[in-house]
């Protein structure tokens, strides 16, 4: 390998995890906060739309069969709420994989409504959740500062291969 590969590689081997890391919680957030909007008319107060969704629109494909979702109200108040406090958790990195694997969970919620979404849509959240399940949110992250998880990132970093 010729010299500007190798330093390419290592500048790029030198970038802190934090930073994808909180790019990762911030790009999964965006969307579930902006869904989470939509299903509210105020505190509490959930939308006549999402209402509509839940009870009417909205349907589990499971097993080749299609199902009403139990509890249709219930489960958009859990899931509205949901969508507004998992991303705020994951923007400041507080309970990082708490809700990391909530947002992982309503994914595959999501991609049980609306399967011919997978490809350009719940199989990033997935692997964007998956990723801070397992590595946390770094040292960027509240729970960097309080718990000293960021340090594990930095363990676990690999080396430049020779």
């Amino acid at each position: 390998m010729s010299e500007l590969p190798r330093r390419v590689e290592a500048g790029l081997a030198a970038i802190p995890p934090s930073l994808p890391l909180l790019a990762l919680r911030l790009a999964l957030a965006v969307p579930f906060f902006r869904s989470g909007l939509t299903k509210w008319d105020g505190f509490l107060q959930l939308s006549g739309g999402a209402r509509y969704l839940f009870n009417e629109e909205f349907k589990l494909h499971i097993l080749g069969g299609v199902y009403d979702f139990p509890l249709p109200i219930f489960s958009a108040y859990l899931s509205g709420i949901a969508e507004i406090v998992l991303p705020i958790l994951l923007v400041l990195g507080l309970g990082t994989r708490f809700a990391a694997f909530g947002l992982l969970v309503m994914t595959a919620v999501i991609q049980l409504t609306i399967p011919d979404g997978w490809a350009n849509f719940h199989l990033p959240w997935a692997a964007m959740a998956l990723a801070l399940v397992v590595f946390g949110g770094g040292r960027l992250a509240v729970d960097g500062f309080l718990f000293g998880h960021g340090r594990v990132i930095a363990r676990q970093r690999m080396k430049p291969a020779a």
